[in-house]
């Protein structure tokens, strides 16, 4: 495989470049700019609160005069008390608590969904072992305990998709 050409510098990339500050004229572009650039604001504002134990709110309005509003507490209470820590530690440990049991979350979400997929990897297997047409066709037998529930679950959904449609008609 070949290696792609360097730069002049020497580089391979051209790495992150800086935008000219002006206003973006298409339309499409300017909300996707939109969109990205708060998201981007909210992560940092979310930061700044989340290490420093800062008082942050931010308030955007979009070009259609939508409000959007992050705050580390409630947007009043950081408003209104420019000045002293009024919130006490507990608010903190209760903010901290709550990140990590996100984060505690999302591996769980993380680790069932990869065992979804393994289920649903192994009855595309043996569909195409068998040579049956559809993925429900499955010898049930040839599953295992940890795939059996899937295949259920997967079953229930189909069945009602089906039921809905046949209701529509």
């Amino acid at each position: 495989m070949a290696r792609p050409p360097l730069l002049e510098n020497g580089k391979k990339t051209k790495g992150r470049q800086r935008r000219e500050l002006r206003r973006v004229e298409d339309k499409e572009a300017r909300q996707v700019t939109f969109s990205k650039r708060k998201a981007g604001l909210w992560k940092k504002a979310s930061e700044l609160a989340l290490l420093c134990h800062a008082h942050v709110a931010v308030v955007v309005v979009s070009e259609a005069g939508r409000a959007f509003a992050f705050s580390s507490s409630s947007a009043d209470a950081v408003l209104g008390g420019c000045g002293g820590s009024d919130a006490p530690e507990e608010d903190w440990e209760d903010l901290d608590a709550l990140c990590r049991e996100t984060r505690e979350r999302a591996a769980e979400v993380e680790k069932e969904a990869e065992r979804m997929s393994a289920a649903g990897n192994k009855v595309l297997e043996l569909q195409r072992q068998t040579g049956k047409r559809f993925w429900f066709e499955v010898d049930t037998a040839a599953l295992g305990e940890d795939e059996l529930p899937v295949f259920v679950r997967a079953l229930r959904r189909l069945r009602d998709n089906v039921g809905r449609r046949a209701d529509k008609k």
